[in-house]
């Protein structure tokens, strides 16, 4: 039987919509990203501990996951289950909103529990943009613009409404910045940088990858494969002598990132793993948002006591799945619908 579908592919929790079949391949997709975005956290601790070739090519390996995640909200938004109406919307909005608050005073106190100073100034500069304590939630400030964007086209395009709450709210993220530049000429208040914003590199993510992910199979998906592995070789080169981390906006990611979604999309997972594979897509938005504490606790002291050498890429690996694996699994166990309202 087809279960009802995946819409959310980034990473919030999915809505259900009756009637619709389940992509299944966008649910892989999903786990592998979040799993690919635990990976480049470990391998920046490893960089950080001077293991740089290993935290490079290990970041390389995980550096199509946040444009990926872009390119499945752009297909959830405009194709797989667009908002019928505004206060649909701001259903969806509340749900990124409310954990991400939540996890941010999380990571805020873990930051105060181990002596860190600003917490006060930090806690205030989250309002804003994201903070150095959970400095991994800058996705959603660009992840929550885009997806009020690509609501409000929907319904003013598609449905001919007129959401007036949606577009104010909408308003206010663009007419920030500028206010912001205003206060500081007027009063000489300085506020904090404003992260509420979407680069054009994200909206083409959203875009291009919605239709790339809607559109019929494109040519022979080992075409794709063998373009994504000169892809991800391209971009370890690129990393490795020219810039790292490399831009999200870049080609070398770009390639990368569309490689992947031609890769994997329409894959058919099979029956067999599918009950798993919905589970797992559906706790991705809470192992997102808990991974740090697993990255900093596991994969830390293990980088910090590492000799340089060979053993390097083996630990980031190992270390790097057990952190992914123990954020899947409190995920996971805290699946319930009244937990998952406010931890993800």
């Amino acid at each position: 039987m087809s279960s009802p579908v995946s819409p959310a592919a980034a990473p919030e929790a999915p809505d259900r919509t009756p009637g619709r079949e389940r992509r299944y391949d966008i649910d892989l997709l999903r786990v592998l990203c979040t799993a690919a975005v635990v990976l480049v956290h470990a391998s920046a601790e490893f960089i950080d501990a001077g293991h740089r070739t290993s935290g490079v090519l290990g970041d390389t390996a995980g550096r199509f996951a946040v444009p990926v995640f872009f390119a499945m909200a752009g297909w959830a938004a405009l194709s797989g289950a667009p908002v019928g109406d505004e206060t649909r919307l701001l259903s969806r909005l509340g749900r990124i909103l409310r954990p991400m608050a939540v996890w941010t005073a999380l990571y805020l106190l873990c930051a105060y529990l181990t002596g860190h100073s600003g917490i006060g100034a930090e806690a205030a500069s989250a309002l804003f943009g994201s903070v150095e304590a959970a400095f991994h939630l800058w996705y959603l400030y660009a992840y929550v613009p885009l997806l009020l964007l690509l609501g409000v086209l929907v319904l003013v395009v598609r449905r001919r409404a007129l959401p007036l709450r949606a577009l104010t709210l909408l308003v206010a993220f663009a007419v920030a910045p500028a206010l912001a530049g205003d206060v500081r000429e007027i009063t000489g208040w300085a506020p904090p940088g404003w992260g509420w914003s979407v680069p054009l590199s994200t909206v083409v993510y959203a875009v291009a990858g919605a239709a790339l992910l809607a559109a019929p199979r494109l040519g022979p998906r080992a075409l794709w494969a063998a373009g994504a592995a000169v892809a991800f070789a391209a971009l370890a080169v690129y990393q490795l002598t020219v810039r790292h981390p490399a831009a999200y906006g870049g080609v070398a990611v770009a390639a990368v990132t569309f490689a992947v979604l031609g890769t994997a999309a329409g894959v058919r997972v099979p029956e067999r793993v599918r009950p798993l594979v919905a589970r797992l897509s559906d706790a991705s938005f809470g192992t997102y948002l808990v991974h740090l504490l697993w990255v900093r606790l596991l994969v830390g002291p293990v980088a910090a006591r590492l000799p340089d050498g060979p053993w390097a890429p083996a630990a980031l690996a190992v270390t790097a799945v057990a952190a992914a694996g123990a954020s899947f699994a409190v995920s996971v166990l805290w699946g319930r619908p009244a937990w998952r309202k406010w931890l993800g």
